[in-house]
């Protein structure tokens, strides 16, 4: 078998390099929005915390930024926990109310659709993490088409 002769890496030590920005920073102009829906499971992919993070940073860059959690993306703003609400019962079990509560603190906007989250999940709004604003399925589509009349950035999330 060959001699391995490049040092082996070590914590601390950089696979890449983090300091190269090749884009510039883009800020929001005053007023600009931006809509990030989801249709996705929660805990079946990374998708619904990695757009969690993204609107957080939407936000940061100035935008005033609404989040819409309908069909099954509604399970991302359920409140959790085991042995009761709020416990972690292995590592980021919270971490969908814990990025949500986040942005909601920051300025950020949740909405979750009543007909997905009782008649699809069967929850009530109670479930809901403190701060997410229930709204009728009709008001799904028009969120969607407000945000379009208004140009704001839509970023689509949707999951199978």
């Amino acid at each position: 078998m060959p001699e391995v002769t490049v040092p082996a890496y070590k914590s601390g030590d950089f696979f890449v390099d983090y300091e190269e920005k090749v884009f510039p920073d883009v800020q929001a102009d005053p007023g600009e929005k931006a809509l990030i829906t989801f249709h996705t499971v929660a805990f079946e992919g990374s998708i619904g915390l990695v757009n969690m993070l993204q609107g957080l940073r939407l936000l940061r860059k100035g935008f005033e930024t609404s989040i819409l959690l309908y069909g099954p993306g509604v399970t991302l703003g359920i409140q959790r926990g085991f042995p009761t609400l709020g416990d972690e019962a292995f590592p980021g079990h919270q971490n969908f109310a814990n990025q949500l509560t986040k942005f909601m603190s920051e300025g950020g906007k949740v909405y979750a659709c009543r007909f997905a989250l009782q008649a699809l999940y069967g929850h009530g709004e109670p479930s809901l993490v403190p701060g997410i604003r229930p709204i009728s399925p009709l008001d799904v589509l028009d969120i969607i088409l407000m945000h379009r009349k208004d140009g704001a950035f839509i970023l689509d999330t949707w999951t199978l």
